[in-house]
């Protein structure tokens, strides 16, 4: 289920406990909002797969991207 819209928050993976095959620790993420989601503490992420899955909010931290390296990520999903 691939949503098309507000594709622009970016974050880290930091833990993947339990998720190895789907997210890689380190990496950077598109995170689909999802507000019923969130309320659960979760959010909803293009994962390895290319797909959006969700996963514990926890796993992540937002981060800033300068805007040309932020365009370009955004491009390659």
């Amino acid at each position: 289920m691939r949503k098309a819209q507000a594709r622009e928050l970016v974050v880290v993976c930091i833990d993947n406990d339990g998720y190895a095959a789907s997210l890689g620790r380190r990496k950077i993420y598109i995170v689909l909002r999802d507000t019923d989601a969130e309320k659960h503490g979760l959010l909803r992420i293009i994962d390895e797969s290319g797909d959006d899955y969700l996963y514990p909010k926890k796993f992540f931290r937002s981060i800033a991207l300068p805007e040309s390296v932020r365009k370009a990520v955004l491009a390659a999903a």
